[in-house]
């Protein structure tokens, strides 16, 4: 935030940021198929609430803010891969508890691991794995022992990010048509991660 402080925009108009909520997130319940996160979604609840309730089996209004920062550490950490170390790490716990915390995710979202399972074993014997939108991302030192860990988490995540990756670019283009057409005085200046920026004339933003 202290580093956006730094760009302005000229005279007359506004930076204005437009991003996806939580689009990796969406990307691994409909690419995994997870029931449960996909209910989720379409209830519009908050999903590290959500899953706070569920993994910490506490009722969702008991959820306190420490327990719903726990949940999304786990939440965007099974995304990567993430281990019990990295995440004993970052949440500072025990690593037998970081453990128990991926198992209990795991048992309430079970599609995750038949996802990731699926989606190593394709890698490992086609060299690649592919978006939702059939990009291939290809995934180097699968079969080699010593860089075996570190492909696998890449290759679980590569459709989920290169997938994000795939959407924000057909956004771009969309709404590069939607500003033409419409013939706003606005431009699109940068691309970030799931973020669009644009400058807007103050009286069209």
């Amino acid at each position: 935030k202290e580093i956006r402080k730094s760009f302005i925009a000229k005279s007359g108009y506004k930076l204005m940021a437009a991003d996806y909520s939580q689009i990796e997130l969406r990307l691994m319940a409909d690419v995994a198929n997870i029931k449960n996160l996909k209910q989720s979604f379409l209830k519009n609840e908050d999903i590290h609430t959500r899953t706070a309730a569920q993994i910490f089996n506490t009722p969702i209004e008991e959820v306190s803010s420490d327990l719903r920062r726990q949940a999304k550490a786990i939440n965007f950490g099974i995304i990567y891969g993430m281990s019990a170390f990295g995440l004993s790490n970052q949440l500072g716990i025990s690593r037998t508890d970081a453990g128990k915390y991926i198992d209990a995710y795991m048992n309430e979202y079970p599609e995750i691991k038949k996802y990731m399972d699926e989606t190593i074993n394709f890698a490992i014997q086609n060299g690649y794995v592919l978006t939702p939108f059939k990009r291939k991302c290809f995934i180097r030192g699968i079969q080699d022992p010593k860089t075996k860990g570190l492909a696998s988490r890449a290759a679980i995540n590569a459709p989920i990010q290169g997938g994000a990756a795939d959407i924000i670019k057909m956004a771009m283009i969309q709404v590069s048509k939607k500003l033409k057409e419409n013939n706003l005085d606005a431009t699109l200046l940068l691309q970030v991660h799931d973020e669009l920026v644009l400058e807007v004339k103050e009286d069209q933003v």
